[in-house]
């Protein structure tokens, strides 16, 4: 399982002290979500060697209007492992999911955000995952914690009925903030999603980062197509044919 974590300089804490804290409760990986006006700077080989866990590098878009969006799309879509779309308006949530080169709408419901069904049924077609943010839940009270969950359950429901893809996150931006995935499971079962269904969130961030990667190799031709011996005894082939041929 993977958390989606804000670093300094967006957050409190440096990427190597979140991954210290991840590997102690548990994940395998880490993803590095930082806004795109605050980049945090890291050396991911050296971390994971100290601390054993995946440091994935990502990148979340925030923007006033999809136009502006789709600009930081074009520009940061070939520099990050997993990018993240900051939602919350229902302009940015509809424009987030028809487009392929998002990985993931992040608070789809936050602020005067909303999605329907037309708005889940786009997500599955273009594969961008949805994001369940438990950070709100975890870290208010009053009307505005009443107001997520609700939110949340709505959430909840569309992605059950479409089997719509999703990821889940806490979004700390510190150390002390990281959850365990056990206490994650726990939030999301109080608002009515079951234990295999947050773990499933929880990894999805690893299964995304592990499908750009491969796409991303300079050994994939294109998806399902890979360069390896059988080209390699094509070229063979075709200069054994040439020496015969006189």
């Amino acid at each position: 399982m993977y958390e989606a974590v804000h670093a300094h300089p967006e957050g409190e804490s440096t990427v190597a002290r979140m991954a210290a804290t991840a590997a102690a409760y548990g994940y395998e990986g880490i993803v590095v979500r930082n806004h795109v006006d605050a980049p945090a700077e890291y050396e991911a080989e050296q971390i994971e060697a100290a601390y054993g866990v995946d440091v994935v590098s990502g990148v979340e878009v925030r923007a006033r209007d999809p136009s502006r969006a789709s600009g930081h799309l074009g520009t940061h879509r070939p520099r990050s492992t997993v990018l993240v779309l900051h939602g919350g308006t229902t302009a940015l949530n509809g424009f987030a999911v028809r487009q392929e080169r998002v990985d993931v709408l992040a608070h789809p419901m936050r602020g005067e955000g909303d999605l329907n069904h037309v708005m889940v049924r786009d997500a599955v077609e273009h594969g961008v995952r949805i994001e369940v943010n438990l950070d709100r839940v975890l870290r208010t009270s009053g009307g505005r914690r009443v107001r997520t969950v609700a939110g949340l359950r709505k959430l909840r429901e569309l992605l059950e009925a479409y089997d719509a893809p999703f990821v889940v996150s806490g979004d700390p931006t510190s150390h002390l903030a990281l959850r365990a995935p056990r206490e994650l499971v726990a939030v999301g079962e109080t608002i009515g999603f079951d234990r295999e269904a947050i773990e499933a969130g929880l990894a999805e961030w690893g299964n995304i980062a592990s499908m750009n990667r491969e796409l991303t190799s300079p050994e994939v031709v294109e998806p399902g197509v890979r360069r390896g011996r059988y080209e390699e005894l094509e070229g063979a082939d075709s200069g054994e044919s040439g020496g015969d041929d006189r």
